[in-house]
């Protein structure tokens, strides 16, 4: 018998979406201009019209110069650290057919297309070029501060069990068609060609739904303009990205855009595939709730609210908890129900209440979203134990955030208090990011933790040290004291190492942050880095060595 065909990988599924078709500029021109981006056209210093444009033909879209291939269209993206109108020159050199551009280059002998905002033109050149998949697909939206990636994993499960096959594009994975692997960068939502082009693998695999975690930065930053939501969900809001959106009011802005892009409008048809309204599922009980629901109102979306609050319309009335499991009694509009978890957290109350009313927005079957809900057996770096037989516990979570760290605390004290111990938070704050939360996040582990060791997360190319110093101002103020039950220990692992050798019987130590990520970005770029290895190593060092994970 002839050997079987190797599995299927994403790179593959990725590989097969790019057209090798060229395609006329005429059609992105028209685009451009109806989306009021157009600004004209030069080639150098010469003005040139749509006619000309359209004679062009292009094989490949790319913001990355280094990317360009004979017959491509550049796009010259404006970013924090590097602005891609520096480029354009090589791009030309290296055979580009046009540039996208926000100010014409006269010395660069190149036709160049100039526009408005260099980032929303890259997303319209790269829905233009993937031909539109997300008119092909349902497409969740899933955002908010925290729980994002959880409540994705619980979408996709329950969109799957009531027989939707469904995509998946987050923080921690990608699944395109029946295959999932791990995401390898620090995005959570893609930049625009590469989110095109794994929609368009979709459509190609199979996929009738996808999920999509959708940052503010994404939002913002204009990655998913071009996507056609069908459902958007808001698990919650708090501080968090300021370094990138300035004020609370832009990063709540951000947020609501996403409830904004549900209006039914030439971009974002109502969908014959679907059997859909366009939704929104809003968190009742986030004081943000209000907001979400008046711009959802002006979409014309259909609005399904969630949460404890007794006017929600998915409404939790009775919950049991354990250290691994959750047992959510609710109420919904198709009647009563029961959800049985296998997470732990008394947060997950409310993400899975997200897609409970996502499947009644939806009209999917209620039996079979809540057997989809209780298939999930776990999220990587979402409270994930390790168990080595060692007396104290140790639990990986993502929480980066002051209002995520403080949840993860308050669930665990009580777990370690129970067992006769204490908390030992050990995390960072990642470098040129939001440096208010800082101090914030020191004072929220002084204030639940028995002890605090503060360490790298992904300084990149600020300081470590003062990073480190400004968590520790909070934590400070929330009474722990430097070589007592405060430490400072830059290099990760060796903050692991001690945090274990500090623990006692019943202690659970808590190690923030990272969760299922693969490097830490410093000053030279990502270093290989898997926390959970780290810890395993840590834990054999002291003679526990029969690792389990669950």
């Amino acid at each position: 018998m002839p050997d079987a065909p190797p599995p299927q990988t994403i790179a593959d599924m990725l590989g097969a979406a790019e057209t090798t078709e060229p395609a006329s500029l005429g059609g992105l021109i028209q685009r451009l201009g109806d989306t009021s981006s157009l600004h004209g056209a030069r080639d150098g210093g010469r003005a040139i019209g749509p006619a000309a444009l359209a004679r062009i033909s292009i094989q490949g879209v790319t913001d990355d110069s280094r990317a360009v291939r004979p017959g491509f269209l550049f796009v010259a993206v404006p970013g924090l650290h590097v602005d891609g109108h520096e480029y354009v020159a090589r791009a030309a050199a290296a055979g580009a057919a046009a540039a996208i551009v926000e100010r014409p280059l006269p010395e660069v002998a190149l036709p160049q297309i100039v526009v408005s905002s260099g980032p929303a033109a890259l997303a319209d050149a790269a829905a233009w070029w993937y031909a539109d998949p997300s008119w092909d697909l349902g497409i969740v939206g899933i955002t908010g501060t925290d729980g994002k990636t959880t409540t994705s994993f619980l979408a996709a499960a329950a969109l799957e069990a009531a027989g939707r096959s469904t995509g998946l594009i987050g923080t921690v994975a990608t699944q395109i068609g029946a295959v999932r692997e791990a995401n390898a960068e620090h995005t959570t939502t893609p930049g625009a060609i590469d989110l095109q082009r794994a929609l368009r693998a979709m459509v190609q695999a199979g996929n009738e739904v996808a999920v999509i975690e959708t940052t503010s930065h994404g939002l913002a930053a204009d990655r998913v303009r071009g996507i056609a939501y069908d459902a958007a969900i808001l698990t919650n809001l708090t501080h968090e990205h300021l370094e990138f959106h300035g004020t609370w009011e832009n990063y709540r802005d951000a947020k609501l855009s996403l409830f904004e892009r549900l209006v039914v409008s030439e971009r974002n048809p109502a969908k014959e595939s679907l059997t859909w309204p366009k939704a929104a599922i809003i968190n009742a009980d986030d004081p943000n709730a209000g907001a979400f629901i008046g711009v959802a109102q002006e979409a014309g979306a259909r609005i399904l609210t969630y949460g404890t609050d007794a006017a929600a319309d998915v409404r939790a009335t009775h919950v049991e908890e354990d250290a691994r499991r959750l047992r959510v009694d609710f109420l919904a509009p198709s009647g009563p129900g029961r959800v049985d978890l296998r997470l732990a957290g008394r947060f997950n109350v409310h993400n899975a209440l997200a897609v409970v009313a996502l499947g009644e927005a939806l009209g999917l079957d209620p039996g079979a979203v809540r057997r989809g809900l209780a298939g999930v057996i776990g999220v990587p770096g979402r409270m994930e134990r390790l168990d080595a037989g060692q007396p104290f516990g140790v639990v990986i979570d993502y929480a980066h955030s002051p209002a995520s760290l403080e949840k993860v605390l308050g669930l665990l004290a009580p777990l370690a208090a129970a067992r006769g111990g204490d908390v030992i938070a050990v995390f960072g704050s990642a470098g040129e990011r939001d440096t208010e939360k800082r101090p914030m996040m020191g004072r929220i582990a002084a204030e639940q933790a028995r002890i605090v060791v503060v360490t790298d997360e992904d300084p990149r190319d600020e300081n470590a040290q003062a990073i480190l110093e400004d968590i520790a101002r909070g934590a400070e103020d929330g009474g722990k004291q430097r070589e007592r039950d405060l430490f400072l220990i830059v290099d990760r692992a060796a903050a692991i190492a001690a945090a274990f050798e500090l623990a006692r019987p019943g202690d659970i130590v808590l190690l923030a942050g990272k969760g299922h990520e693969r490097s830490i970005i410093g000053p030279d770029g990502p270093v290989a880095y898997d926390e959970r290895e780290t810890a395993l190593a840590a834990l054999a060092a002291l003679g526990y060595t029969v690792a389990a994970s669950n």
